[in-house]
């Protein structure tokens, strides 16, 4: 059936129109026309603003699950689930270092839930263990270890969807980057202590990522720049970065965004279990961790992921720098999935691409989300930006 998104504010790749509509075919977007054709099923959005669906390419938990407590296809769908109340449509579950067997049920569980057609997930993150013991943040010191490469053939083992890996350039070597990326491995460098001149070859390698910038990572100082130093050079590496004002500072916010642009700054979450629940506390991996407000801390104080949402993050970038909303979103969206290599599938409105898409009020509250043009059901009352 033809589908007519109608009566909104539609953000085009080019900004916000008030002046067409949105036609939809088969779960793609096969028009964007003046008026609704004959025949089409009517969505009247009554104003509201139809934004394409955030892609969160780090998420750990949500809704009460973390993805390394139960790598299963029911923890995965209860994690997306959770997130597509603030607008997030796609997901990549995420995977802390852990013992490998567990990497190993990480992968099986996203590849069973992409056949069985969960929605809305796109692969797997592998955030570790392979990284830095100096920089290692909230993973387990325990579980990091050195990349071998015998341990290649598991993270390139994965079927279907995209595979992500985090680690750390200096635990791992060039030749083994070259070599994840050669089977299709999208490789991103963070909670690494790397010297700039060691993360610029891993880059040479074909590292295209920076995990969530500033955070876990040797810094920008005077005579060595780091890693922070050689992601805000790049002008072709993305960066992963948490928006939620505790991960880091709206001026060095502000520095990233001036420093690579809209086009290569993407938003991340790093979220946990307590995104869509209410619970006040959880355990990972044996840690008591603690919710203040909206942020997360184990008992020596260290950060924990967070409780962000991406419509949070959203509104966060365009309070803390003063970036155009159509921008902001489209760094929820469109820069994520390039970085993914879905820069013709999803994360635009655009013709061909498939209806992942959502609808928020002027508060930036999601009344409803699509995923291949199907609407996900939402409970309008519970997706207001919390905090």
């Amino acid at each position: 059936m033809t589908i007519a998104f109608v009566n909104g504010q539609i953000m085009l790749p080019a900004g916000f129109r008030d002046d067409v509509c949105v036609v939809l075919d088969n779960g793609r977007i096969c028009d964007i026309a003046a008026t609704a054709p004959a025949g089409a099923r009517i969505v009247d959005l009554a104003g509201k603003k139809l934004l394409p669906g955030f892609l969160d390419v780090q998420v750990n938990g949500g809704g009460g699950r973390l993805f390394n407590d139960d790598p299963s296809v029911d923890t995965i769908a209860a994690i997306a689930a959770a997130h597509r109340r603030f607008g997030t449509t796609n997901i990549l579950p995420t995977l802390i270092s852990d013992d490998l067997d567990v990497v190993e049920r990480g992968i099986r569980a996203v590849d069973a839930a992409i056949e069985a057609g969960v929605p809305g997930i796109l692969g797997i993150h592998i955030e570790g263990p392979f990284l830095s013991k100096e920089r290692h943040g909230i993973h387990l010191e325990s579980k990091i270890r050195a990349l071998e490469d015998r341990f290649v053939d598991l993270l390139t083992s994965a079927k279907h969807g995209r595979t992500l890996v985090t680690l750390a350039p200096d635990n791992a070597t060039p030749t083994q980057i070259e070599r994840l990326v050669a089977a299709g491995v999208i490789v991103s460098a963070g909670h690494s202590n790397a010297a700039y001149e060691v993360v610029q070859e891993a880059f040479r390698a074909g590292v295209t990522g920076v995990t969530h910038l500033f955070n876990a990572m040797s810094q920008l100082v005077n005579r060595a720049p780091g890693m922070v130093g050689a992601a805000l050079e790049s002008d072709q590496v993305y960066a992963g970065i948490i928006v939620d004002g505790h991960h880091v500072h709206p001026a060095s916010l502000r520095v990233a965004l001036r420093a690579k642009g809209p086009r290569r700054l993407m938003l991340v979450t790093d979220a946990m279990p307590s995104v869509g629940s209410d619970q006040a506390d959880f355990l990972l991996q044996g840690r008591r961790i603690h919710r203040d407000g909206d942020m997360l801390k184990d008992g020596d104080g260290v950060l924990a992921g967070s409780t962000l949402t991406m419509a949070r993050a959203v509104a966060n970038l365009v309070d803390q720098t003063g970036i155009a909303l159509d921008q902001a979103v489209t760094m929820a969206s469109a820069v994520p999935a390039e970085f993914l290599g879905l820069a013709g599938e999803t994360g635009s409105i655009a013709i061909g691409h498939r209806a992942d898409l959502i609808a928020v009020t002027d508060d930036f509250t999601v009344s409803e989300s699509w995923i291949g043009g199907v609407p996900t059901g939402i409970d309008a009352d519970s997706t207001a930006i919390p905090g």
